[in-house]
């Protein structure tokens, strides 16, 4: 048993804890005191602290008892929370896939003498655990990802629910949005390249370009064509693109009636309610990949599909299952097997022996499948 700490209540810090305190000894920690309220009567094994990690400069007091971290904050803090992490010498497995360059870190981390496993999600991250673990066994020409999280009842008129803070999918939807194509790194504007796509057992969505490849840019890039894709319902991203193109995303401050504002900060706080996933709304997240390359002499393709749904019995949402989950598998393995100081992709976890495996059966057996279907092309 491992004392772990884990950072942000919400309702993916409350999947990560309530797992974890199965097996190991568990604080959650947040500034939010209903939050953390909740999580304790859930299960009273967790442990619970209030502590304002975006004000406080230093952590070490706060982290100097136990194994290992898990960071769940909202994006816009992941960096400075990870950064503030390793000035405390303990390492970290982080599931808040912020902006930043997470390798920026890599000389502080290896300086104290400590790793950080950075994008610990369902995508990024578990997309990045499957193409590491793929690409030990062929030479991979080709990597897609397509990945949504939809509420199961659509409402007009953004037909979207998220456990994620409105800015942080803002920044994802107004940055640029980087591929791969034929070796060459291609920069588009997020929400391009709009189609129609059939997906299994869900019907058609619409994907578009959001900057999902993160540091697979920089880590896989012997490989040709790398693209990533957010699904919506059909219509989210006209409705985005509308709201984008007229300035409500902008972060110039302006002036009414002798306040200044700023129209991001504005339209993220209307748009929390309507993006607000509901108290036992059902929800589901659909992630397929494709990986394609050489094998032994032939060129293979597989294809992992995975659909998650709400969890009735837990109340826990499929965002929280899968990102969640995929966090505590990366924990309970790095727990058990020794890494060397500084960053760490996903995808270069996936590469490490036995990982992979790990992973899959530890998310098996928690009711989040894979599916794999592998094909030869001719």
């Amino acid at each position: 048993m491992s004392k772990i700490i884990v950072f942000g209540a919400g309702l993916i810090g409350r999947a990560i804890a309530l797992d974890l305190a199965e097996t190991h000894e568990v604080t959650c920690v947040d500034n939010n005191k209903h939050a953390l309220t909740r999580i304790a009567k859930e299960n009273s094994k967790v442990k619970t602290e209030r502590f304002d990690l975006a004000k406080e400069d230093a952590y070490d007091p706060l982290v100097k008892e136990f194994d290992l971290v898990i960071s769940a904050v909202p994006g816009y803090l992941g960096f400075n929370t990870l950064k503030k992490t390793l000035l405390a010498k303990k390492n970290v497995v982080d599931a808040s896939s912020f902006p930043e360059d997470c390798f920026a870190l890599d000389h502080l981390a290896k300086k104290n003498d400590v790793y950080a496993i950075v994008d610990c999600g369902v995508a990024p991250g578990m997309d990045n655990i499957i193409l590491g673990h793929l690409d030990t066994k062929m030479e991979v020409n080709k990597f897609e990802c397509l990945i949504g999280g939809l509420p199961a009842k659509r409402h007009w008129p953004f037909n979207f629910k998220s456990l994620f803070s409105p800015l942080d999918i803002i920044q994802e939807y107004t940055g640029p949005a980087r591929y791969v194509e034929n070796g060459e790194i291609v920069e588009r504007e997020s929400l391009s390249d709009c189609e129609l796509m059939e997906i299994k057992r869900v019907g058609t969505l619409e994907a578009f370009n959001t900057d999902g490849l993160r540091t697979l840019i920089k880590t896989m890039d012997h490989i040709p064509y790398m693209k990533e894709k957010t699904l919506r319902y059909p219509g989210h991203c006209e409705f985005i693109q509308v709201l984008k193109s007229s300035g409500f995303f902008s972060t110039e401050p302006i002036e009414l009636n002798g306040i200044e504002f700023s129209p991001l900060e504005v339209s993220a706080k209307i748009l929390e309610n309507d993006w607000k996933l509901g108290n036992n709304e059902e929800e589901f997240t659909v992630m397929r990949t494709t990986i394609e390359g050489d094998e032994n002499g032939k060129n293979k393709r597989y294809i992992y599909r995975m659909l998650d749904k709400t969890c009735q019995e837990s109340k826990t949402s499929s965002m929280a299952r899968t990102n969640g989950y995929t966090a505590t598998a990366v924990a309970n393995f790095v727990l058990q097997n020794n890494l060397p100081s500084g960053i760490c992709a996903p995808e270069t976890l996936g590469a490490l022996d036995g990982a992979f495996k790990f992973i899959v059966d530890y998310l098996e057996k928690r009711g989040i499948h894979y599916r794999t279907e592998e094909n030869i092309i001719d």
